[in-house]
């Protein structure tokens, strides 16, 4: 069966990307024989919709199943209308994420695991940075902690703070990334 798994970079081990819509590549995995192609997201820098955009690239390509880590309600919307299941992942390699799968470990979604724009970090659109990105926007990553109920165990607990902590650190990478090709283009 042909896989789509969200992906940081273009090869089974690299890490699965948080979000769908915006991630940066899209490893297509027989999950069979485990060979691969990646390409690039053709919707990441969209200036809206890219959850749209990139579900119709999805399907486009024949992919079955979505491993991905979250995915908004358009997104979901047009993968489900298409007969493709999302199976949320978070966290691990693409290699990991298609092994879960195949071993039956991964759970599929009955709706939208993020809300509107949830991959745009609520941005808040002000526009007052002068068009180098430093405007006073309320910025928030589209991951946050989980509120500290008490109700789960300490190891669940660190679990999930080592899960949102990996989430940030490659969103951090992608905009470090993205900072250095705007400077160098300047």
């Amino acid at each position: 069966m042909k896989v789509l798994v969200s992906a940081m970079q273009d090869s089974l081990d690299a890490d699965v990307s948080p979000v769908f819509g915006r991630c940066p590549v899209y490893v297509f995995v027989d999950s069979e024989t485990m060979q691969f192609e990646a390409e690039p997201n053709p919707a990441m820098s969209a200036a809206g919709g890219a959850g749209i955009q990139a579900a119709q690239f999805a399907v486009s390509k024949g992919a079955q199943a979505v491993l991905t880590g979250n995915v908004g309600p358009n997104a979901f919307n047009v993968l489900q209308a298409a007969g493709m299941t999302i199976y949320p992942v978070s966290g691990g390699t693409v290699r990991q994420a298609v092994e879960a799968y195949k071993d039956g470990k991964l759970q599929p979604v009955s709706g939208a695991t993020a809300g509107m724009h949830g991959g745009m970090g609520g941005g808040m659109g002000r526009g007052m940075g002068m068009g180098r990105g430093m405007g006073a926007g309320a910025w928030s990553p589209p991951t946050t902690p989980p509120p500290t109920t008490g109700a789960k165990s300490a190891p669940e607990e660190l679990s999930e703070l080592k899960d949102v902590a990996q989430s940030l650190r490659q969103q951090l990478d992608e905009i470090t990334k993205r900072i250095d090709n705007l400077e160098q283009k300047e």
